[in-house]
Order: C-alpha cells, then structure tokens, then sequence
C-alpha cells in the first residue's frame, strides 16, 4: 500500500490545492505574510503524513509524525481564521468550505491516529 491510497492524505492533498490557490488571491500586503503561513502550515500537514507513513515501521516515529500533521492542521485553521477575521480573506462561502474541510480532516487524521496507537502493523 502506498500513502497516496490514505484518505488523509487526499484530502490534505486536495486542501493543499485549494488553499494555495486561495492564498495568492488575497490582497497584496497578507500573499507573503498570513497568505504565505497558511500555504506552509498546508503543506507540512501533507508532507508529515508521508513522511510518518514512510516511517510506519518505527511506532513511535510514525505517531510522532501524524501528531505534528494535527498540529500542523490546527495551525492551518488558526491562520484561515485570522484571515477572515481580519478581512484579508472575504468570500465567507469560500471561509465555510476551507473551514469546514480542515474540520474533517483534523477528526480523520485524529482517527488515524488512534488507530495506530491502538494496533500497529509494521507493513500494511
């Protein structure tokens, strides 16, 4: 099995796409303030599931990766936020959307979690 199989990591791939696209709409001052945290903090949510599954045969390491993409999740949310909130980012359908999706995948990737802690397999 490989980690683009992981339904974690496609929706982490596909908030990736979105949010970079909606990072570089926003107004000049906040693309390479807020608008370029937001694209790392995405990114590093993906890349720390790849790199935890890579290391899927070490427990400790692999629960220490999918902790920092739930960190790195959180912090994502905590960026959109101050985005809206400061009006940097006004489309509130668009907030909703992107809100509502790092919502779900911080409760899968949570979920993942769990499930590793709980019973780990050295290989799928």
């Amino acid at each position: 099995m490989s980690y683009k199989k992981l339904q974690i990591w496609e929706l982490s791939r596909t908030l990736v796409i979105d949010i970079h696209e909606m990072s570089l709409k926003l107004p000049t001052h906040e693309k390479f303030e807020e608008g370029s945290q937001i694209r790392r903090s995405m990114k590093s949510v993906k890349s720390n599931i790849v790199e935890g599954y890579g290391r899927r045969k070490y427990k400790n390491d692999y629960i220490k990766f999918i902790i920092y993409a739930l960190a790195s999740n959180d912090e994502t949310i905590d960026h959109l936020e101050t985005l809206f909130e400061t009006k940097s980012l006004t489309d509130k359908s668009l907030y909703q959307n992107l809100h509502d999706r790092l919502q779900t995948l911080g409760i899968k990737i949570n979920n993942y979690l769990k499930s590793i802690e709980k019973r780990h397999n050295k290989f799928d």
